[in-house]
């Protein structure tokens, strides 16, 4: 069965399943944005599933496998919209006389052939120390420069591709009072805050001009790398115990530049249901597939956890309305 699991709202979509076959039966032109991470090309396995694309015997049969999904995801977008995919380059091994592997450039070729066409790449910055922290590579120890800095490397960012399907977007992509609020840690200047929503002339939109020029820039180097939803109670035993939740501010930062609210946002490999989250927290629907059950389960109740930060921010709009609509009345 190509969906073992599904829960379906009119906020959100979510599947459990192998995403190639669940994708097979939506229909043509029906995603407005896709955002997603591929398996790393074998650098972790996310489970033991003979259908998990980080089970393929070796790089050339995962972009064998991975086509599949590629073609499925240019079957399904709107003409003239984009798919975003994270991604990072691929070291070989975890000693400093290993290599890495051009993961990027490969998917972007991938997309190429399936009739994508490639029209941005954004690099999200990672503090070196962190990245050590975390990974224990030996080419990032300080005592690897002290011994032999030949066998250094670098704390690799992680790559945002943005490609957009031939044809013309029938449906605008609208900011008629520019960008309202900014996804990162770079805090907004104050004598902007005035200009936030402005309805005049937008070249005086100062306010959204600021944010702007943070997106626009190819360096994303404020993304909060640790704003990610809850992961740990989707781990097994198992499996590799590696989850890499995509961040929250480069999915918010996608999803405010490349679709409208109430269009449909989709992503292939759910994992715990990062880019759902986001979607339904800014008013778009998520469709989202995940094959690992564990994962699943965890997408939904972080999900959920939208929805109900939805109702408060939708009671806290409310009650200030009321308030301000009060004060006018006494005056």
């Amino acid at each position: 069965m190509a969906v073992m699991n599904q829960e379906i709202t009119d906020k959100y979509a979510l599947y459990n399943g192998d995403c190639i076959e669940t994708m097979a039966t939506f229909p043509d032109s029906s995603i407005h944005l896709s955002i997603y991470s591929p398996p790393f090309g074998g650098l972790y396995h996310y489970s033991s599933n003979e259908k998990d694309l980080s089970n393929c015997k070796d790089y050339d049969e995962f972009f064998e496998h991975y086509n599949y999904v590629v073609n499925e995801i240019f079957r399904m977008t709107f003409p003239g919209r984009m798919t975003a995919v994270h991604c990072m380059d691929v070291p070989s091994g975890n000693c400093g006389t290993d290599h890495l592997i051009d993961f990027p450039g490969d998917i972007i070729r991938l997309h190429e052939k399936c009739g994508f066409k490639y029209i941005a790449r954004y690099a999200v910055w990672k503090e070196p120390l962190g990245v050590r922290n975390r990974t224990m590579a030996k080419n990032l120890a300080h005592k690897t420069i002290v011994d032999d800095s030949s066998r250094c490397s670098v704390a690799s960012a992680d790559w945002l591709l943005v490609f957009r399907k031939k044809g013309d977007n029938q449906i605008p992509i609208k900011h008629p009072h520019g960008l309202l609020d900014y996804a990162g840690s770079r805090k907004i200047p104050g004598d902007l805050i005035k200009y936030r929503g402005y309805k005049g002339n937008q070249i005086e939109n100062r306010y959204s001009h600021w944010i702007w020029r943070q997106y626009a820039s190819a360096f994303w180097d404020d993304v909060r790398i640790e704003r990610v939803l809850p992961f740990k109670a989707s781990r097994e035993s198992e499996d590799e115990k590696h989850v890499h939740p995509l961040q929250l501010d480069v999915i918010e930062r996608c999803i405010i530049l490349w679709s409208n609210p109430d269009e449909n946002i989709f992503t292939p490999f759910m994992g715990v249901g990062s880019e759902v989250y986001g979607a339904v927290l800014l008013d778009r629907k998520g469709i989202g597939i995940e094959l690992k059950t564990s994962y699943y389960n965890q997408a939904i109740k972080n999900v959920k956890m939208a929805l109900k930060e939805n109702r408060t921010k939708a009671e806290t709009l409310f009650d200030t309305i009321e308030s301000e609509e009060a004060v006018e009345e006494k005056e």
